[in-house]
């Protein structure tokens, strides 16, 4: 097996993993992706979203954070410059998806802000995603895997999950993976015992989900130039999320 395809304890074994096709994705029904920076919605869910689209089926995101702090020290693209753009990245994406601009809802936390559970911050997140959750009425959500390794991945994960710990109607809850890909061997990686993880087959759309990754062009080092020590989508990276499948992780929890 290709070692880019070990994930910790979880191979991607057809033999361990179902591959599911691509009509498994209209059983989600109406879904919202949690997304933690704009692209993690492309990079993790950028097929799933594509098929639902393609399909009719009703898919929304919403996006935590501004992602402002990817290149910090820009002189062309200060913060706020920063933030405008990838928030318009984010439409562009969505669109090569086959969703419209009023399918992403951006909620503007500082990039590696996102409150910490304890504080009136983190309250006051848990309420800004429950209504927006209240006004989508998604039969499926989906958010960061909860031991993705990075800070504001895991903090979307706690803040979903207490919006979402009251709900009264049933609620289909998937993670996703997008660090935890760089780590195969470390602790943020999946175990048995956490839940049942699968594939699904995005093949028709790969092609969407490639187009989608690319209007990201500020994270992919050909748009901001003047910052050295500023975030690159590596190559490496890149090659989890050009196969024709995506990995889901449907918890014990629940």
């Amino acid at each position: 097996m290709e070692a880019v395809a070990s994930f910790g304890s979880l191979l991607v074994d057809p033999e361990r993993h179902a591959f599911l096709s691509p009509a498994t994705a209209g059983a989600l029904a109406s879904t919202v992706v949690v997304a933690p920076h704009p692209d993690d919605e492309s990079l993790g869910c950028g097929g799933l979203l594509a098929l639902l689209a393609a399909a009719g089926h009703p898919a929304h995101v919403i996006v935590m954070t501004d992602g402002s702090r990817s290149h910090a020290h820009s002189p062309s693209f200060p913060a706020a410059r920063l933030a405008a753009l990838r928030e318009e990245e984010t439409i562009e994406a969505v669109a090569a998806l086959g969703l419209p601009a009023h399918a992403v809802q951006f909620l503007r936390h500082p990039d590696c802000g996102l409150p910490a559970a304890g504080t009136p911050a983190f309250d006051e997140a848990v309420a800004q995603v429950r209504q927006a959750l209240v006004a989508l009425a998604p039969a499926t959500l989906l958010v960061p895997w909860r031991r993705d390794p990075h800070c504001d991945h895991a903090a979307t994960w706690r803040i979903v999950r207490q919006a979402v710990a009251e709900r009264p109607a049933p609620l289909r809850w998937l993670e996703y993976p997008v660090w935890a890909w760089q780590q195969p061997g470390s602790e943020s990686a999946p175990r048995p015992e956490d839940g049942r993880a699968w594939r699904l087959d995005i093949t028709p759309v790969v092609a969407r989900k490639a187009r989608a990754i690319a209007r990201h062009r500020s994270q992919r080092g050909v748009l901001i130039r003047d910052d050295p020590g500023g975030f690159v989508l590596q190559p490496e990276m890149l090659a989890h999320f050009a196969r024709p499948w995506e990995l889901f992780i449907e918890p014990a929890d629940g």
